[in-house]
């Protein structure tokens, strides 16, 4: 595990001459999910979470204030966002202006690499991107906790991607003022023994999601037998994750985190009506996985909201994996991941 700091806070003043900053963060994939909220005004979720951040699929994301301008211009991988990813950003600017006490509008300018809408969390590296450079914009002085309660609300997994490795997201707590819970909700890393992992990231469907993740979740809090159970469960499945990674024993790591993913998979199912993300390729990439684990290789899946398998491995074994992978659905994109770096501003020279 890399032994440098996990995140940049970023100081008073920086930015706030020249109005100008950037930043790149990277989607992490829960290990421990999160799944439905408390309050969706302050994405504050039902459960506690914990992630590992991706050294992959990075975005990247520069603030420009522009002093006079009547409206924000948004740009996603060069061409105007529109519809509801512009709403959210806008939103997002709005909060940062009132934090900061300045209402300048804003030129913003992301590039993303991680497959839109499709469970790959790429709402998780586009707000927390877009935390770090608009703080920094606007001249707000945050450390890492205030950075991650910000970014959390653009995008609950935003929270997570704040930091490098493996980071918990609480979820606060329920009572108390609005500003309490508001407070008690963010994510800091978790320290890990060397496990040295690897995320291989089978990309069965890079479509957009024909349910997205917040009605789905409001589906299945709001009418699935199984979601308090599996809430309750996942608590213990925290606690079990944590100890562990701790420990530094993938296998332990490999199995809390399937039984937690197909767990809140099964919550979906008996939602009224039921959403399914599971497609019959993803059925076929789980098979793979439990041959995988047949033959000796420590191999474990997760999903997140969308039909794309991740499979935690040891790093010496990821490239078995990967072929074990491709072999089982032909023609689709894998990826291998490792654990990456936390949210960070970049020089203007792009370093």
């Amino acid at each position: 595990m890399r032994s440098e700091q996990r995140t940049v806070p970023v100081p008073a003043g920086r930015g706030s001459g020249a109005g100008t900053a950037t930043a790149v963060a990277h989607p992490n994939i829960a290990l421990v999910k999160y799944w439905g909220k408390r309050d969706e005004r302050l994405f504050l979720p039902r459960t506690d979470s914990l992630s590992m951040t991706l050294d992959i699929f990075p975005t990247t994301t520069r603030v420009r204030l522009a002093p006079g301008a009547e409206h924000d211009t948004l740009t996603f991988n060069g061409a105007p966002a529109t519809g509801e990813a512009r709403r959210r950003i806008a939103a997002f600017l709005d909060l940062v202006r009132e934090r900061a006490a300045l209402g300048h509008r804003a030129v913003v300018d992301t590039v993303n690499t991680v497959p839109t809408g499709a469970g790959l969390a790429s709402s998780a590296s586009g707000f927390a991107a877009l935390a770090v450079a608009a703080a920094a914009a606007y001249g707000l002085a945050l450390d890492a906790t205030a950075l991650s309660r910000l970014a959390r609300r653009g995008s609950g997994s935003a929270s997570r991607s704040l930091f490098g490795d493996f980071a918990v997201w609480h979820a606060g707590v329920s009572a108390g003022t609005a500003e309490q819970a508001d407070l008690s909700s963010y994510a800091e890393p978790v320290h890990a023994a060397p496990l040295d992992p690897a995320l291989v990231i089978a990309v069965v469907d890079a479509g957009p999601k024909a349910v997205s993740s917040r009605e789905a979740m409001r589906r299945t809090v709001g009418t699935s037998p199984l979601y308090e159970p599996w809430a309750h469960s996942s608590g213990a499945d925290l606690a079990d994750m944590r100890a562990a990674l701790g420990r530094g024993d993938l296998e332990a790591v490999g199995e809390i985190a399937e039984r937690n993913a197909l767990g809140m998979h099964a919550t979906m199912l008996a939602a009224r009506p039921a959403v399914r993300y599971m497609s019959p390729a993803s059925l076929t990439v789980l098979d793979s996985v439990l041959q995988l684990r047949r033959e000796g290789t420590a191999a474990y899946a997760t999903m997140d909201a969308g039909p794309n398998v991740k499979v935690l491995c040891r790093r010496a074994d990821a490239q078995r994996v990967a072929a074990a992978v491709r072999s089982a659905v032909p023609g689709r994109a894998v990826h291998i991941a490792g654990p990456g770096p936390g949210a960070r501003l970049l020089s203007e020279d792009g370093r």
